[in-house]
């Protein structure tokens, strides 16, 4: 058994799916945000501007910046309601048409007659978009926030932004957390790149989606199937699991592990180690394993959980 992202035709392209630009807070305008991104060989982006009414509730059209090479898919960062800490979520909606109707969000702060999160987060989904919950550690926010959003295809596992300015990028333990209680949550990592101090907070983290064309549906429409894992560097070039055995191909690493529900881990370490058979029995009791590869420099790689009932062991 091969998980979808491994399994379905098609080819890996790499995107960056949290970005911002002058239409909210950004320092760069779009067409310099999408010329940097193709410089640096993504063969994507979406645009995820703030959608609120300090800034017009911008859906910043990317389309005039797509060719053979590069496209784009339109999307926001939502906000509205107010988390258990009593701040406006914040919530990436991929795939938003540019006449999504705005919420009544004028800034950072939440207001009573607000949309809640998970109300806007749904009504984004019904529109079409693939829909994530955005920097979980930043916002603080708590596992019962993090249930709140049922609509959620992905929570972020790695935001760069976060990473640089404040050191609170990870969310692989929220993630985690919602795995535990049965949601089924795609990982992604992302920029949230403002280039406001160079270019310090891009080009950290990413997406690979797997699907058969570099076209903004056939992408959506991946991202939504789970075709795609997340990385700041290392590549994964295959995740088989047969009987009791997981292998895994990947760019030459340090390590890989396979991780599940409890603390039990098991993994091959070695320089410049490319894949890997690793036996998972210890990890027999756990509803999902995942994948993690460990690259130089401190670099990682994501598999999405992989559901005990897509597999037999």
């Amino acid at each position: 058994m091969r998980p979808t992202a491994f399994s379905r035709p098609g080819k890996f392209y790499r995107g960056n799916i949290h970005t911002h630009s002058t239409q909210s807070d950004g320092a760069l305008d779009p067409a310099e945000v999408c010329r940097r991104y193709k410089e640096k060989g993504y063969d994507f982006i979406s645009l995820t501007d703030h959608f609120m009414g300090t800034y017009d509730y911008p859906v910043t059209d990317t389309r005039p910046f797509r060719d053979g090479e590069f496209t784009t898919i339109l999307g926001v960062e939502l906000h509205s309601g107010a988390n258990s800490l009593g701040e406006i979520w914040h919530i990436l909606a991929v795939g938003l048409p540019l006449d999504f109707a705005p919420s009544n969000s004028p800034g950072n702060d939440p207001l009573p007659d607000q949309e809640t999160g998970p109300q806007i987060a749904q009504r984004a989904v019904d529109a079409g978009a693939f829909v994530a919950i955005a920097h979980p550690e930043w916002s603080g926010l708590s596992e019962a926030d993090m249930k709140s959003i049922e609509s959620a295809h992905a929570v972020e596992v790695y935001n760069h932004g976060c990473e640089v300015e404040c050191d609170r990028a990870s969310g692989l333990h929220a993630a985690d957390i919602l795995a535990q209680s049965g949601k089924r949550v795609s990982f992604i990592a992302t920029d949230d790149a403002h280039f406001r101090h160079g270019d310090m907070d891009a080009f950290g983290g990413w997406v690979m989606v797997k699907a058969e064309a570099n076209d903004p549906d056939a992408l959506l429409n991946a991202l939504k199937d789970g075709a795609m894992y997340a990385s700041t560097g290392p590549e994964i070039h295959d995740i088989e699991i047969d009987g009791d055995e997981v292998r895994v191909k990947c760019s030459p690493a340090e390590g890989i592990a396979v991780l599940g529900q409890t603390a039990s881990t098991v993994g091959a370490f070695g320089d410049g180690l490319t894949e890997a058979t690793l036996d998972i029995t210890r990890l027999k009791d756990s509803p999902w394993i995942r994948v993690t590869v460990f690259g130089p420099n401190g670099k990682r790689a994501w598999s999405n959980p992989i559901w005990r009932d897509e597999f037999c062991l």
